[in-house]
């Protein structure tokens, strides 16, 4: 059974996040900022219930939550404490009745903060802004009800080998609900599930596992022993495995294969996952209907229950 998720944003349903950047508000007194920031996240917390209604309706399992559903929360000047928003009863409420409703129809949530995230990086600023931005969405996610917080290891800083010790160094000093929620996943640049599994193995860190960036970025090992690899650790840790998919946006012979296509290519779907119970984050820009189409795709040719 694949547990299909959507990320983040629809693409044919009316649910709109809102979102604001620091110069707007930057100018604003306190209060009036506050207000203003309370009130879009208020309605945030409307539309994240509006989305697991929505993706509950489609037959969708799981759902990443975009990272600025506070949005400026952890900003240097504009940001903020939850418990001084106006509406924050109602929004921590929201977030409560949204928790209960992703238990009660078995959806599994998610965040995929932004690459700024590098708790590997030899500056100490870096890595404190990050933490404090992990510190925000496993808050959310505690709130909301939400598994995983999901990061790349970042940069290689001319040393991969260092930036890998100096992570697993860091890792077992994290506040106790960062080292809950966070997973690591091998990307199109730097990292693949070769550099990874040892770390996340010692350190018991789920490792998502993203085909399309294995294939932008390979290793020794195939799919299907990247597949088992990964999935293995999250077992090990009685986990559903969480995998990526996407395809590329002019196929595997133009000059950016790293971009997004609008829909999956079922030549990307490896056959190693079709007997897996798993949860398919499916990366493309046309969001729902590629789900959709994907999941009938499938049933079509594989007669597989999806």
């Amino acid at each position: 059974m694949i547990r299909f998720g959507l990320c983040c944003i629809f693409h044919d349903h009316p649910v709109k996040f809102r979102h604001i950047n620091a110069a707007n508000v930057g100018r604003l007194p306190e209060i009036e900022r506050l207000r203003k920031l309370s009130s879009i996240c208020l309605y945030n917390s409307f539309e994240l219930e509006k989305a697991l209604l929505t993706v509950d309706s489609l037959g969708i399992g799981a759902f990443r939550i975009n990272s600025q559903i506070l949005p400026l929360f952890t900003h240097p000047q504009a940001g903020y404490k939850l418990e001084t928003l106006i509406d924050a009863d109602v929004i921590i409420n929201n977030f409560a009745r949204i928790r209960e409703f992703r238990e009660e129809h078995d959806i599994r949530l998610s965040f995929h903060p932004d690459q700024f995230i590098i708790l590997s990086s030899p500056r100490e600023q870096v890595f404190e802004n990050s933490l404090r931005e992990l510190e925000y969405q496993c808050m959310v996610a505690d709130l909301t009800g939400a598994e995983n917080v999901n990061i790349h290891l970042g940069g290689v800083y001319g040393n991969k080998a260092e930036a890998i010790k100096r992570f697993a160094a860091r890792f077992p000093a994290l506040p106790e609900a960062v080292r809950r929620h966070l997973t690591l996943e091998n990307d199109d640049i730097s990292y693949t599930v070769e550099d990874l599994y040892p770390l996340c193995s010692e350190l018991d860190i789920p490792l998502v596992y993203d085909v399309h960036h294995h294939r932008c970025n390979p290793d020794s090992l195939s799919v299907p022993q990247a597949t088992e690899l990964c999935a293995g650790l999250w077992r090990k840790l009685g986990r559903e495995p969480q995998f990526h998919i996407s395809s590329p946006k002019g196929g595997w012979q133009s000059r950016t294969p790293r971009s997004h296509a609008d829909y999956i290519d079922l030549n990307d779907f490896p056959e190693c996952w079709l007997n897996m119970s798993f949860t398919l984050d499916v990366e493309a820009k046309a969001k729902e209907s590629a789900i959709i189409k994907l999941r009938e795709d499938l049933q079509r040719k594989y007669k597989i229950k999806a």
